[in-house]
């Protein structure tokens, strides 16, 4: 059977649902369970027709002006770059599953804009959540399981930017950092 790769994700929106509102950039970082990357893409991406941003979005991006400039930087038609990305994720070799953090943000953004301008998914339905396995892990509630409060081997010394790429390595490192430390049965933390 195929080996699965992991193919961290990491969008970044004007609002909190698409078709309303926008994906103004997005990146995906695809590894192997060794912590290999295989391939990283990312896009900035037009507004869509009719969308607008909203307002308590856009107050959040007041405190990082400088992620959002970079998310604005060239941006491409989406109609262009998702066609792009389904070929990439097509090209990758073994089984994909979307990461995310949290994936029913992320997942829900990329299937929607795949649907919307590919009429397809490579993903099918494969979204893993971070905070849900670190959840199972841990045997803590779900929103307890929030980023600083999760066990500091499994963060490498990687940026949390808010720049869709840079966030993408971080939580694909974590996930692959988990995922070991859950295979080797160790799953208590010391």
């Amino acid at each position: 059977m195929p080996e699965e790769i992991f193919v961290s994700t990491d969008i970044e929106a004007d609002g909190p649902i698409p078709g309303p509102n926008s994906m103004l950039s997005f990146a995906s970082v695809a590894l192997r369970r060794d912590k290999t990357v295989i391939s990283e893409f990312t896009a900035n991406l037009q507004a869509l027709p009719g969308s607008q941003p909203h307002p308590r979005t856009m107050l959040w991006w007041e405190g990082f002006s400088e992620a959002l400039a970079k998310a604005r930087e060239n941006p491409e038609d989406p109609a262009e770059v998702m066609p792009r990305y389904v070929k990439w994720v097509r090209r990758l070799p073994g089984r994909v599953v979307l990461v995310g953090q949290p994936a029913a943000y992320d997942f829900m953004w990329i299937y929607w804009y795949l649907q919307r301008f590919c009429n397809e998914s490579p993903f099918g339905h494969s979204a893993l959540d971070v905070k849900t396995y670190a959840m199972a892990m841990l045997k803590r509630p779900y929103r307890d399981c929030v980023k600083h409060e999760l066990p500091d081997e499994w963060s490498d010394d990687l940026p949390h930017t808010h720049v869709a790429l840079d966030d993408a390595r971080e939580q694909g490192a974590m996930f692959i950092n988990m995922l070991r430390r859950n295979m080797l049965g160790r799953n208590e933390v010391e």
